[in-house]
């Protein structure tokens, strides 16, 4: 029998429709005659269903209709229990629908790659590719990832950071903070959210103001970078694991404004989103070799300090004044699965999705290998756990 993957996409999330385009992408990627596909489409509200007219793209143009003729599924949260149950349990058989044997999730965003979604599946024991629930959910939250990297020496940008209930109660002394320690411009942006929803630049404190009442819009921290003016940017995806990865040629993206905007990333200047594969970009980034070896570098060591698995992109930044590079941020489920910089490298898309079922399958053989729990009672022991109260001895929280 052929290896059945489920691919979960959608979401409760700001880049719903990018992940639905993403999955789309890596569903008709993926080679039929080694693996069988089951979409998972995951709907705004968090409701689950499959179904094959989940394979085409323009059905989500109407989504009542689209989910009339799927199914809505569910997952128990049981250790080893990989199938997909129907919510509504047929009067004759049972309520299975199939049996999952690896996942690719391919959610963007909150409540999916901040690590949500890859607990869920841990609790089910259902090997996935990318990142683990620590790598996610470190990798997401842009103050996190800040922390760990300049903790390992991986140059970021000066920044600043604060709550949206800190804001509300202390505006004047974050104010305050901000002009004295970046100056202006800054960059305000959510903590934990992608595809540039909720960013904006900042050059005076009228404009600081609006920009983060408009992040805090989105999430309850924020964070406040000091803006390169003379910015390139410059992105690298990374596929492996932490012990053993590879980068990818570089690309840089060509914005139509002074920040990468939502349009510039996913719209590629026409109408209709098409993913990040349709955005305007140079590939490879002309850049002199040692430059280009020091950002892959960069990228590579991100990847490996974060922890990070299957396939990322890492998002860096130069700044023209003087030559020196930042890492901005990673994504641990970028946009298109960056499958376009892996073509660009040497790697088709089907081949870059046939690694990620290897590096999930790889990663739940070691894991299974690693001790979670003790076979022993200590309830059962002879003459009890000394200690406890209740008049059970010995045992210990």
């Amino acid at each position: 029998m052929k290896t059945n993957i489920g691919v979960f996409f959608g979401g409760r999330s700001t880049e719903h429709e990018i992940s639905v385009i993403s999955a789309n992408q890596a569903m008709h990627a993926i080679d039929r005659n080694k693996y069988d596909v089951t979409p998972v489409y995951i709907t705004k509200e968090g409701h689950w269903f499959t179904g094959d007219a989940l394979l085409d793209v323009k059905n989500y143009r109407d989504i009542p209709a689209l989910l009339k003729k799927c199914t809505e599924v569910y997952m128990r949260p049981v250790y080893g229990d990989t199938k997909l149950y129907k919510i509504k349990k047929p009067l004759f058989g049972n309520d299975i629908l199939t049996s999952l044997d690896v996942a690719i999730p391919v959610l963007h965003g909150s409540n999916g790659e901040d690590g949500t979604f890859e607990g869920l599946l841990e609790q089910c024991g259902l090997p996935y590719a990318g990142c683990d629930t620590l790598a996610s959910a470190n990798g997401m939250d842009k103050i996190t990832m800040k922390m760990i990297l300049q903790s390992q020496g991986i140059p970021v940008v000066k920044y600043t950071w604060f709550t949206d209930h800190t804001w509300k109660t202390s505006q004047q002394e974050i104010i305050d903070r901000i002009e004295k320690e970046l100056g202006y411009p800054v960059i305000v942006k959510p903590s934990n959210l992608g595809s540039s929803v909720g960013i904006g630049r900042a050059a005076d404190r009228s404009q600081l103001k609006e920009r983060i009442d408009d992040a805090c819009r989105y999430s309850d921290r924020i964070i406040v970078e000091h803006m390169v003016d003379r910015i390139q940017e410059i992105n690298c995806s990374v596929l492996g694991d932490a012990d053993e990865y590879r980068t990818s040629v570089l690309e840089e993206p060509v914005k139509s404004g002074e920040i990468l905007s939502y349009e510039d990333k996913y719209m590629g200047g026409t109408k209709g989103a098409k993913g990040m594969q349709a955005a305007q970009k140079r590939i490879p980034a002309q850049l002199p070799e040692d430059v280009a070896a020091r950002i892959s570098h960069l990228a590579g060591e991100t990847f490996r300090v974060l922890g990070c698995h299957g396939v990322s992109r890492v998002d860096l930044i130069m700044d023209g004044a003087d030559g020196s590079i930042y890492v901005n941020e990673i994504n641990t489920i970028p946009g298109s699965l960056s499958f376009y910089l892996w073509e660009a490298t040497g790697i088709s898309f089907p081949e870059l999705m046939d690694r990620l079922v290897k590096l999930a399958v790889k990663r739940q053989r070691t894991r299974r290998s690693k001790t979670v729990s003790y076979g022993a009672n200590i309830f059962a022991l002879t003459g009890g756990a000394k200690g406890a109260k209740g008049g059970v001895k010995g045992a210990k929280a």
